[in-house]
Formats: C-alpha cells, structure tokens, sequence
C-alpha cells in the first residue's frame, strides 16, 4: 500500500470537503499505515481553508431542503422563503414555538366590541438593523410597500382584510383609509367586517415590517430588525446569519447560524449524522432506525397541518355524498398510517388537527368497511363502480399512500388511475377543477381552526383559494363566518366543532391523518424545538454545549 495523500476542496458558504486518496499495491516504497498521520492531514485540511471546521462549532448549522425564492416580505409566498424572514425581521406580533401569539414590535393590541377596529401599542427602543428607528409609520409604510400593485406579491390577502386594502393592491384606490397613525406609538386598523384571526395574520410574512426606503437588492441583502442579521447568501448553497446584539428582546444565544440548502431528505440525514447540522428532520422511511441509532436525539411533535385526498363533488359520481362517505369507507386508512409512514400520524376525523380549537376528540374517523361502503356504491346507482384520476406530486412519501389507495379502491370495483406530475402542473389542474382526486397536504398559516375551515371549505374559495374539493354548503358557509366574526372564544370552539363535524358528514375528502414531525438535535444542541408553525421557530435560545 502506497502512502495517502490528501486533496482539499474548499467552496465558500459550503462543508470543507477531505478526500484520502490512497495507491494500493504501489512497487515504488514501503507499505505505510493509512492512519499513521492523522495530525498533520488535520493541519493540512485547516491551513488549506482558513481553519475553519467542516461543524462550525462557533455556532449553528440548519438546513432548507430548496433555496428560499426571496428574502423581501413583501414578495414571500413560500415556506423557505417565510422561514428566513422570521428570523430577519419583526412582526407586530410573533408565534412562538408552540403556535401562541406573542409581542413582536407591539407590546399589546385590543379590539373594539365590534370586533372589526384593532389598535397595537408599540414598544419603545426598536430599531432596523440598521440603527434606523420603527415607529408606527415605519410600520403603515410597510404594510403599504407590501399591497403595492408593482410589489407582485402573491400573498398579499392576510391584509386584505383591512379596509380599503384590496382596492390599494388592486390600483383602484391611492390610500388604504382602515390604516391610521394617532401617534408614532399607536397603529389603528379598521376591517371591512368583524374577524377574530386577524392579530394572527399580522404575523405572517407578508405583514413583517421592512425599512422604506429599501436598496433596489433589498430581496438579496435585507435589512430588517429581528433577532438575526444578514451576512451572506450564495444561492444553492448557503445562507449565513449574524446575532443581533442591539435585539429588544436580547441577542441570540449562539453568534451565528448557518442555513445550508440541502434538497434530498437522505442528504440531510447524512449530514446530520457527520456532525454537519444542528437538527434534522427524520423521513418517514428511516423511522425505524433512527428510533435505535438515536432515541436519546428524537423530539416529536403533531403537526398543525391536514394529510388527504380532496374529492372533487363537482365531477360525476362525486357529486353524490354517499359515493363520496364510500371512498372514506373503502380505504383502509389505518394500514396505510402504518406502512407508508410507520405509524407517524393521528387519524383524522374532520379537517382540525390536533391542539388547535375546535378539535374534537370523541369523534371517530371513518372505520375500514368495504361491504358498507358497497352498501352505499350500490345506493347510488355505482354498484360496477367507475373510473377515476388521482393526482399527485413526485414527493417520495406520497408514493406508496397513492398506491395503497388505489388497491383500496379497486376492491369495490372503483378504477383509479395515479397521475403524477410536478407540484406546479398538480396545483394548476387541481385548482382548475380538472382532477377527480387529490393527495395533498395543508400546512397551517396560522394556528386558528378558521385556517382550517374559512380556505378549505368555505364556497367563495374554491379553487385557487384553497377549496380543491369545490364544495359548496350554504350552511356550512354561514357557520363559517358566524366563527370568523364573533369575539366569545367559547363560542367560537363550539362553532368550530361544528362546522368540523358538518365538514366529516358531508365527506369532501378521504380524510387520512395528521402527521407527526420527527426531528433530530444533535447532543451537544440545547434550546431547539420542533416549531408548530414554520415561522415559529427563531433560534434564539439554541445554543452549543462547550
């Protein structure tokens, strides 16, 4: 064996890569023990790239699994992109790990008996990183900036309900007259009707206050004021964040984080387990053995988010309920939880998970019978049964639930065809009405049970709202704003029950589960929590054990 020889191959914003490589059966020299020199390939590896290790032990290493499509607010539509903000910028009000409303830039915020005029106090001593000063008006210019019409932001409706708003985002008005500023300390907003979740929409991406003005790069270098500053960002790669030592509320415990873009779930893993993240999320397939190589690592939690299969109850023998209580009848639910994801999920009865209000938990999902769910077919006039089209996406997860429906169903004589395609050509047939059947999944924006309800179900959202089953129930519809509107919380849980309850009997989906998150923290990682909500996380308690 000849001797070993290293290569080093650094990349800025990337892991220091080591390659060995070693001449087997080499004539030339003695044979050299491939370990005898650890020390100096450490020294060659440092000196080659700075000194910097591949772990970063100075401070924090995540991950996204696609590079964010923009760091501006205003023009944020997507998770990875919601994700950094959070940590960039501020709120008026913030979620916390476990989904609850808290203080962002307002210290405190009340609504009049209307339900329909809300006023936020500011605090005092808040600043852009900058050193810029945020005040009220720095906040209504903000909210302004984002319902631009040359802003093309696709997530401008949280504000939408905000009086005048939509005419302002549409070019048909020049002031958005439900804004006020009394004081530089006091921002008033009047909607166009009462709404009991809109403090919650307010700490959405869209609504975190940005600078104005902001540099023409603002979406590649921002400013903000949150608990994190920008430092870099080399797309596809890396994005590097600094602590922020002037935050209100008191700098991070860790001086920096780094947020690598990883795509494939096995990478990510692997990566975790070279010492390269701080956490991981688990995929659904490597349960198993991480529950034995690392249960002292594992944190679980229910996620705020709805895994099924929409029926669209305009299309032929969907538009019968009895067709549709026999698809849920039909699918052996239980098994599938099982098998596809090991046992990561609760099952649904209703379309409102787990923790959040109106969530009933004496309710039971549809149980697995195939001769009632015949019984019903054969009601129905479908006793041969029929053909249908299920659509879906290329994520792997969704693989073997698809397939396991499609057998399911075949039993009854019901023909599925599984159509996969790429996320963009699913959502543009599914929101066209073009789809009988659609496997998805619907992540909370905010932690309400009208996020789950008001998009989902409610008549004026079908389609592109939300509402891929197309369902329309002018009762259901009327229960829904009665929830929406009014300010008893009680009241509010009772209505939400029910409209659950109303949404199950009427079947507009094959109602399946509520996953369960999976994540891994490294040992010498404290202070991280799975997050409810995706924007719920800050990591500003995080921190490595020295």
């Amino acid at each position: 064996m000849g001797e070993p020889h290293l290569t080093t191959c650094c990349k800025p914003g990337s892991l220091t890569t080591l390659r060995l490589h070693v001449n087997v059966g080499s004539p030339t020299g003695p044979a050299i023990p491939l370990l005898r020199r650890p020390l100096l390939a450490l020294a060659l590896l440092f000196s080659a790239c700075g000194g910097e290790g591949a772990a970063h032990p100075s401070g924090l290493d995540y991950f996204l699994s696609a590079d964010p499509a923009s760091l501006d607010p205003a023009v944020s539509s997507d998770v990875q992109s919601g994700e950094v903000i959070a940590l960039l910028f501020d709120n008026l009000v913030q979620l916390d790990p476990d989904a609850q409303l808290q203080p962002g830039l307002a210290t405190r915020w009340e609504a009049d008996r209307s339900g329909a005029v809300y006023t936020f106090h500011l605090r005092k001593g808040a600043s852009f990183h900058d050193g810029r000063p945020i005040g009220a008006r720095e906040v209504r210019a903000s909210i302004l900036r984002a319902l631009d019409p040359s802003s093309k932001s696709g997530r401008q409706w949280p504000l939408f309900p905000i009086k005048g708003a939509r005419a302002y985002a549409e070019g048909q008005a020049r002031r958005v007259e439900g804004i006020e500023v009394p004081d530089d300390s006091t921002i008033v907003f009047t909607l166009t009707e009462p709404l009991n979740v809109f403090p919650k929409l307010l700490a959405m991406p869209v609504a975190a206050v940005a600078p104005s003005p902001t540099p023409e790069d603002f979406d590649q270098h921002p400013v903000g004021s949150g608990p994190w500053k920008f430092v870099s960002w080399l797309h596809d790669d890396a994005i590097v964040l600094a602590k922020n030592p002037r935050y209100w509320a008191g700098p991070p415990k860790e001086d920096t984080l780094r947020i690598r873009i990883i795509p494939e779930a096995l990478t990510q893993a692997a990566e975790y387990e070279a010492g390269n993240l701080s956490v991981v999320e688990i995929p659904f397939g490597e349960t198993r053995r991480w529950e034995q190589t690392h249960p002292n690592e594992l944190q679980r939690r229910p996620t705020i988010r709805d895994l099924y299969i929409a029926i669209n109850t305009t299309r032929g023998p969907l538009k019968d309920v009895r067709v549709r209580r026999a698809l849920n009848l039909g699918t052996d639910v239980a098994t599938v939880l099982r098998t596809a994801m090991s046992g990561r999920g609760v099952r649904s009865a209703g379309a409102i998970p787990p923790g959040i209000l109106g969530f009933d938990s004496t309710r039971a999902p549809y149980p697995w019978d195939t001769a009632g769910a015949r019984r019903l077919l054969k009601e129905a006039g479908y006793a041969n049964g029929f053909s249908l089209q299920l659509w879906r996406n290329k994520r792997a997860e969704l693989v073997q639930v698809a397939q396991s429906v499609q057998q399911d169903l075949g039993l009854l004589g019901i023909r599925v065809e599984i159509v996969e395609r790429d996320a963009p050509s699913v959502r543009a047939t599914v929101r066209n009405g073009q789809a009988d059947l659609y496997l998805g999944d619907w992540y909370a924006d905010y932690p309400d049970p009208e996020n789950f309800t008001y998009p989902l179900f409610h008549s004026s959202n079908k389609g592109p709202g939300g509402n891929y089953a197309f369902l329309s129930d002018t009762v259901l519809d009327a229960m829904i704003v009665r929830a929406r509107a009014t300010t008893d919380t009680v009241e509010k849980a009772r209505l939400s029950r029910e409209i659950d309850a109303r949404v199950f009997d009427l079947a507009p989906w094959i109602f399946l589960w509520f996953p369960i998150d999976l994540w891994a923290m490294q040992p010498n990682v404290v202070g991280w929590r799975i997050p409810a909500v995706f924007t719920g996380q800050r990591w500003m308690e995080a921190r490595r054990i020295r």
